[in-house]
């Protein structure tokens, strides 16, 4: 067992604000020093070097904002005003901005005392300390878009987190056993296994754009009651012997009154998406928290389409918020996605009927049900050999 003084010496500390420090404590020696010797061509070589330093940002932030005008105006920001959203996550406004504002009318006020010829070195100089303190200061901080950048690119969000460990402690370990659930399940509540579509063979999980999600599915729709649970499924897991984990069935109801079985339940990893939301310690708000849905969703996609243990045995349903206001839209939701893979997917299962009725075939036949066998054929004729007939002069 480790004592405390071991577990601090392991521990990283906050970062502190000591670079700052040594910025700012840089930068003020180095002002002072060359205003010693030069003070009336300072404040021009300070403008200088300052819009030197905000005026490639700039630039690049025009390059960010017409990435997000063309591709990401809809998607990530929800049709909202360009000028309160875009630019500043673009890096268009606030610090960077302001600090290129000041140093151009510096630089307007000192213009009848810079020389005509430049003294490159002073500013060099100049260039080289202020760029720290612009940097630990935020004015030349990358900005939101950038961040989201990096962090969706190396797999750094919340979101990321949250769909690996969904999938590594939970999807991969219950959809093997998935149909075998539903099978025991059917001969326990005398159900017709075939009766089932292939859309209901499946786990259906529920992802809504707002995270805000209840833990009964017929508190938010009359139309979807609740029928029971598969049987459990218990697995040795992180020390806890035979841990549990069930699936629920719920009964859909449609228009027409009639009753469609499926298992269906939400992504758990929501929960947490939506309480730390509730949380201002987290610093994580209502927009944050959807584009970490968004990624959630695309994630995890990304994950389970390329499992070999989880393919064709999930299906996951994106629900827009924006459409709360029909009481009945959880249940249409969930019938739209039963029978677009009703309609769309190709049923594997034999058919014997197609399998006696091709003539040519032998008893062998491939347990997938194909037409024709694997296995080669010699077919002999009995019929007798015919001589080859001499086309005739008519024929010409």
């Amino acid at each position: 067992m480790q004592c405390p003084r071991e577990q601090d010496a392991l521990i990283p500390r906050p970062r502190g604000d000591l670079p700052k420090l040594c910025a700012a404590v840089t930068a003020a020696v180095t002002i002072g020093g060359m205003f010693l010797f030069s003070p009336e061509k300072l404040l021009g070589w300070i403008a200088m070097a300052v819009l030197m330093l905000t005026g490639g940002p700039l630039l690049h932030g025009l390059c960010l904002l017409a990435e997000e005008l063309i591709y990401h105006s809809n998607t990530r920001y929800r049709g909202q005003g360009m000028l309160s959203h875009m630019l500043p996550a673009c890096g268009l406004g606030g610090k960077t901005l302001l600090t290129a504002g000041v140093a151009s009318l510096m630089l307007y006020l000192a213009g009848h005392h810079l020389p005509h010829k430049c003294n490159i070195w002073e500013l060099l100089v100049l260039v080289f300390v202020l760029y720290p303190l612009l940097k630990v200061s935020g004015v030349l901080g990358p900005s939101a878009v950038e961040v989201s950048d990096i962090c969706e690119g190396r797999k750094k969000n919340v979101a990321h987190g949250l769909a690996w460990s969904f999938y590594l402690g939970y999807l991969r370990l219950v959809l093997p056993h998935l149909e075998q659930s539903i099978a025991g399940f059917c001969a326990t509540h005398q159900l017709n296994n075939t009766s089932w579509g292939r859309g209901s063979r499946k786990l259906l999980i529920l992802i809504p754009l707002n995270a805000n999600i209840s833990h009964k599915l017929e508190d938010e729709d009359e139309n979807i009651q609740f029928y029971d649970n598969l049987p459990n499924n218990e697995i040795d897991r992180a020390g806890v012997r035979g841990r549990v984990y069930k699936h629920s069935v719920y009964r859909i109801m449609d228009e027409n009154r009639k009753v469609h079985e499926c298992v269906v339940e939400y992504a758990t990893p929501l929960l947490t998406l939506y309480n730390m939301s509730q949380e201002s310690s987290a610093g994580f708000g209502e927009p944050e928290r959807r584009q970490q849905v968004l990624l959630f969703f695309r994630t995890l996609q990304d994950i389970l389409e390329h499992s070999l243990e989880c393919r064709n045995r999930y299906k996951l349903i994106l629900l827009n918020d924006e459409q709360e206001d029909d009481p009945h839209f959880l249940s249409k939701a969930i019938l739209r996605h039963l029978e677009q893979q009703e309609r769309e997917e190709f049923c594997l299962t034999p058919n014997p009927q197609q399998e006696r009725a091709h003539p040519f075939v032998g008893n062998a036949h491939s347990n997938n049900g194909d037409v024709m066998s694997r296995d080669p054929t010699l077919m002999i004729s009995l019929e007798q050999p015919q001589p080859l007939r001499v086309p005739t002069e008519d024929t010409y």
